[in-house]
Formats: C-alpha cells, sequence, structure tokens
C-alpha cells in the first residue's frame, strides 16, 4: 500500500505493525520461512523510516532525511514489483512441448517415376533403322570428274581455229565437244581462259558487239606495210 501510495507512512502506527508482523509470523512459522525473513526487513526499514519521520532534522546531518528515505523506499518497491511481474511473465510463456511444439525434421519424399511408350510399328522400324546407320561404315568414293586442262584447250583452239581470218563464236568451234552435258562446263572454261591466253599472246584476236553476245574470234591478221 505503501508502494502505491495509498498509505502515508508518517501515519504508520509501529506498534499496529508490529503486532501485525508477529501475527504473521505466527501463520507461516510451519511453512516457509524465507518469506518472514522478507517481511522481517520490510518491518524494520518501515520502523526505522518512521522514527527519522518523527525525528527533527538536524542541520548538516549526511543522513538523508525522512522524505528522501520514502522516497528511495517506494522506487525501489516498484523496481521489486517490475521484476517479480517480469519474472511472473517469464514463468507463464508458453514452454516447448506443452503449450507449443517444434516443427518436425522433413521427410523425404518418394517419387515414383512410371514411363508409358506409346509407338507403333513404323515408328520402332524407323528408330531401329537409324541406329543401323549409325553403326554401319560406309566407304566414299567420289566420283571422277572429266577435266580439260588448259593445254589441252590451247592446242585444240590452235587447231581449230587455224588460219582462218572469219569472225566466229567460240561455241563454233567447240560444237564436237560440247555435245557431252558432263564435259560442257569444263570445256567452256578452260576453252575461255586458253583463248584469252591466245590474245596476250597476239595470236587471236576477240570481240563481242554487246553483253551478253557470243564471243567472236579470229587468227590475227598482220600488218601489211
Amino acid at each position: 500500500m505503501a508502494r502505491r501510495q495509498k498509505v502515508d507512512l508518517a501515519n504508520i502506527s509501529v506498534l499496529a505493525l508490529a503486532e501485525q508482523y508477529l501475527g504473521f509470523i505466527e501463520k507461516v512459522r510451519k511453512k516457509r520461512i524465507e518469506v518472514a525473513a522478507d517481511y522481517l526487513v520490510m518491518a524494520a526499514w518501515l520502523a526505522y523510516l518512521k522514527s527519522r519521520l518523527m525525528v527533527p532534522e538536524v542541520p548538516g546531518d549526511d543522513e538523508p532525511s525522512g522524505e528522501m528515505m520514502a522516497a528511495m523506499l517506494q522506487f525501489r518497491l516498484k523496481r521489486l514489483e517490475a521484476m517479480r511481474n517480469s519474472a511472473q511473465q517469464l514463468v507463464n510463456r508458453a514452454r516447448l512441448g506443452r503449450e507449443i511444439f517444434a516443427r518436425g525434421d522433413p521427410e523425404p519424399v518418394k517419387i515414383i517415376a512410371r514411363h508409358s511408350f506409346s509407338a507403333t510399328l513404323y515408328d520402332l522400324l524407323s528408330a531401329y533403322g537409324k541406329m543401323r546407320e549409325r553403326t554401319v561404315t560406309t566407304d566414299y568414293a567420289p566420283q571422277k570428274r572429266t577435266v580439260w586442262s588448259l593445254k589441252e584447250a590451247r592446242a585444240v583452239l590452235e587447231r581449230l581455229v587455224g588460219e582462218s581470218l572469219e569472225w566466229m563464236a567460240l561455241d563454233g568451234y567447240l560444237v564436237e565437244y560440247l555435245a557431252a552435258p558432263e564435259e560442257r562446263a569444263t570445256v567452256l572454261a578452260s576453252s575461255f581462259s586458253a583463248s584469252l591466253e591466245l590474245v596476250r599472246e597476239g595470236q587471236l584476236e576477240m570481240r563481242q558487239s554487246v553483253a551478253f553476245a557470243p564471243l567472236l574470234m579470229r587468227r590475227r591478221r598482220s600488218d601489211k606495210k
């Protein structure tokens, strides 16, 4: 009550306090003596505080006054109450294994995979054929191509053009050799290269009237003085 400021410590009767304490001691003598010890200390403090309040203050006294001691006691009692409340809250907290429970260890999930295949006879045969193709060793033999050399093409042009002084298309000289389709490309390419070489040497003359027109050639005329 003194802690809650409901009782003025200066008006407490020391006799009544002592009688109350003795009655309390008689009740708890056979129970908890440590509680009685706490009350004994409290009663002694109250008696001392009562005496300080009754005795007039002495100038120059280093001891705290009664009002200061009452304020200090009130502060200590409040702090004691806060400590007891905190201890009670800790005790009343939910306890592991009683009010709350820890999460269990994770259990592995067994995954069962079931495969379902759907294939026709054609799919099976195709897969087997592709597998066999990867394992079979095959020999690659490139087909031999017929190729005209520049030397051969030059000899043919020198023989066919001869001493002709008339303009004639290149294809006209090579009609006999262009009959085979597989040889047409190599005959034209080699003959054209050989004809350019002969023109550079001054043995033949070549001309072309418009783009993509036939190439005309003849024996180079000698200059007349």
